[in-house]
């Protein structure tokens, strides 16, 4: 027999297939049907789809500001009360705008200010709303967290809310209101709460309501939310911080205008114009301004809290049990996924070893005759077993590492509805909705209406049709009319949620007893 000579034995060396097979393997994984189907319906895809709106969010908001023009309301106004804060008038009374008096905390103050001199004494127009969608990006983000965390909502859900809503691309890019600011910190302060990042959540909460006071609105839910999870102490040093922070913010202001800056800047008994308002257009103003109209709607207001207290306290504790349960769990979890790292990291050595040590002994050279030997052997193996692939070594084959996990955060589905709720209670007993309101609630509307037991028609239908309202410039009787129905509806089926689950939950109590 002639000896060895020439390449590689063609069954030595299957790195380049092994290649090839992968490459293969990762198309039919990602540009598959399935996967399709995955990214639009599963809330589990919400990690992938978040990246894609972001990035479409950026280039859309983009386009908005190059294409659509300009829309001046209250952004000079704005400018014109700082600038007077800036000039030393620290009386709440006197700093005044085009259309009136300063009615913001001291936050709104700074955080203009600021803005006030990033865009050349409020001047540049531009700057400002690359700002503001920077601000949009930034909410957006922290939106999509607490959805992905929750796994509550399909993709295709938050896709078709996102793009579909002209009014809120306007009130951020095209306007520039303060409303965006204050539920920018609101949305830090949930996501840092449910990281049980307590005192930095405290924090952006109190500079949420510095900025605008519509963010109390959560302060029920928020309340509660520190009770069951902290305790009283704890509860009362980060209301400590919350207050004290208020206290900081407005020192200039109560220092030496204490009664001008509180009736200002917390002012509750504040009268709405008629004109403006999205959800009351179908009440004469007499009514609308009505002093007993406005008791009527608290009275409501505080009802509706006090009926929804107690699914909200089961929804609550269930959390904390959850939670409770991860912190046991997690160490565990992290101690078997080492034990299996460290078992599959041997495996792969063995076959390392088993691998090169058959290569070894495969790895001679041959000669030409013999190399055209072999390939026509295989050529005809393969015709003979019907393979129309060169053998795969079993060793070649990829595995996906596994790792024994639980998704922990789907419980924050407990804490995050509450909170969206409680914020629901207090806009539909609100005096007056202004269109740049619809940004207190829009974001929380698809977790509301997944919260139901509607269908999903009767779902889409609804949120199209609050979306509908919201755009209708100027609003009517109808519009107004509707939007009454549709938050009615919602508040309905959310509620109704709420008890069937807070009955379950004590009926598995019940059982736990006996």
């Amino acid at each position: 027999m002639p000896p060895l000579k020439g390449r590689t034995h063609p069954l030595g060396s299957n790195k380049t297939v092994n290649k090839r097979n992968n490459f293969k393997s990762f198309l039919r994984k990602y540009l598959s049907i399935e996967y399709v189907k995955f990214l639009i319906f599963n809330p589990a895809a919400l990690p992938v789809v978040s990246v894609l709106i972001l990035l479409a969010e950026l280039l859309l908001n983009v386009l908005v500001i190059w294409r659509v023009p300009y829309t001046e309301i209250d952004w000079i106004a704005y400018m014109q009360e700082c600038e007077g804060f800036l000039n030393g008038t620290l009386n709440y009374s006197l700093l005044k705008g085009d259309t009136g008096p300063l009615v913001y905390p001291g936050a709104f103050v700074y955080i203009y200010s600021a803005l006030y001199y990033v865009t050349s004494r409020g001047q540049n127009i531009r700057l400002a709303q690359y700002i503001f969608a920077c601000i949009y990006l930034m909410q957006m983000w922290l939106v999509l967290r607490l959805y992905t965390k929750s796994r509550k909502v399909p993709p295709y859900v938050l896709v078709f809310c996102t793009f579909t809503s002209y009014r809120i691309h306007s009130i951020y890019v095209l306007r520039l209101f303060n409303d965006p600011v204050a539920i920018l910190f609101l949305y830090a302060a949930l996501n840092l709460f449910l990281d049980r990042y307590w005192t930095f959540g405290s924090i952006c909460f109190s500079i949420a309501v510095g900025v605008k006071m519509n963010i109390l609105l959560f302060a029920p839910a928020m309340l509660l939310f520190y009770l069951i999870n902290m305790g009283y102490l704890k509860t009362i040093k980060q209301l400590a911080i919350c207050g004290g922070l208020q206290l900081l913010l407005g020192s200039p202001f109560l220092v030496t205008y204490p009664v001008q800056y509180l009736k200002g800047s917390f002012n509750f008994g504040r009268v709405f114009e008629h004109k403006w308002t999205v959800n009351y257009r179908f009440l004469p103003r007499e009514v609308f301004e009505n002093q007993i109209f406005h008791t009527v709607l608290l009275i409501i207001h505080l009802l509706l809290l006090t009926i929804f207290a107690k699914p909200t306290y089961v929804y609550f504790k269930n959390y904390v049990r959850l939670r409770a349960l991860q912190d046991q769990l997690q160490p565990q979890l992290k101690l078997k996924n080492l034990e299996l790292k460290q078992e599959r990291i041997k495996e792969a050595n063995k076959r390392k070893s088993n691998k090169e040590r058959r290569t070894q002994e495969a790895e001679e050279e041959l000669s030409t005759d013999q190399q055209k030997f072999l390939e026509s052997f295989e050529k005809s193996l393969q015709k003979s077993t019907g393979l129309n692939a060169p053998i795969k070594d079993s060793n070649c084959v990829e595995e996906t590492e596994q790792e024994v996990s639980i998704h922990f955060e789907r419980c924050t589905q407990l804490a995050i509805l509450p909170f969206f709720f409680c914020n629901f209670i207090g806009l539909f007993c609100a005096r007056s909705l202004h269109y740049q309101f619809y940004v207190w609630y829009f974001h929380s509307l698809p977790y509301l209406a997944w919260s139901t037991d509607y269908s999903l028609g009767v779902r889409l239908l609804l949120l199209g049709l609050i979306e509908l309202c919201w755009n209708t410039y100027p609003s009517t009787d109808l519009s107004s009319a509707l939007l009454h129905l549709c938050h009615f509806l919602l508040l309905f089926g959310v509620g109704r949620n709420l008890f069937k689950s807070t009955k379950q939950s004590a009926a598995i109590e019940s059982l736990k007893v006996n």
